[in-house]
């Protein structure tokens, strides 16, 4: 089976998101679900990335070795519900820093496309917040709204400015989806 490539947000999709920032592995807590999603999609043939606006380390309330074990606890979480994280993709800046890698810019996603040496085009990229899906539409790869994390509230604005959005209550309903579609030849 060919290996397909998705591209997940962390924070509010994968754990649970905090306006305080996620600044230790003892602070990472997953959503419900959202590891046995990740183990669903590696059984199926997809390779999971994670690309991150962590703009905590810019804001120095924690450093690379923090997000280092934090990302070691995802990872391990992950690989005890069957799944694997291939790669991470982070961007460390704040926003006044106007890099072209901090969501809803499109660098972290392009640099994963390098990596994997693939197109964008069409490639599922799962977020909760509008800098997600921009991004995604921005390499016209296929933007998904998980409704957990801000979710709801992206949802929201983007009903009121009328833009059509392909969006789940959760990732492992993203999984599913996928996973049927994959199952059926569709996309």
């Amino acid at each position: 089976m060919a290996t397909r490539l998705i591209i997940l947000d962390r924070d509010g999709v994968i754990n649970h998101d905090s306006h305080a920032f996620i600044k230790s592995p003892s602070e990472w807590l997953p959503i419900d679900g959202s590891l046995d999603a990740i183990g669903l999609l590696c059984r199926n043939g997809f390779t999971v990335a994670v690309a991150s606006n962590q703009s905590g380390i810019g804001r120095r309330l924690f450093d690379k070795g923090a997000l280092d074990g934090i990302h070691r606890k995802m990872r391990r979480a992950a690989t005890k519900a069957g799944g694997r994280i291939d790669r991470i993709s982070v961007c460390p800046h704040v926003p006044e820093d106007a890099c072209d890698c901090r969501k809803p810019a499109p660098g972290l996603l392009l640099r994963l496309g390098r990596h994997y040496g693939v197109t964008l085009a069409g490639v599922p990229v799962v977020g909760d917040d509008e800098r997600d899906l921009r991004a995604a539409e921005a390499v016209a790869a296929r933007p998904i709204l998980v409704l957990t994390g801000k979710g709801r509230l992206t949802r929201a604005g983007r009903e009121k400015r009328g833009l059509p959005t392909e969006s789940y209550p959760n990732l492992m309903a993203v999984a599913a989806a996928l996973v049927g579609e994959r199952s059926r030849g569709v996309r």
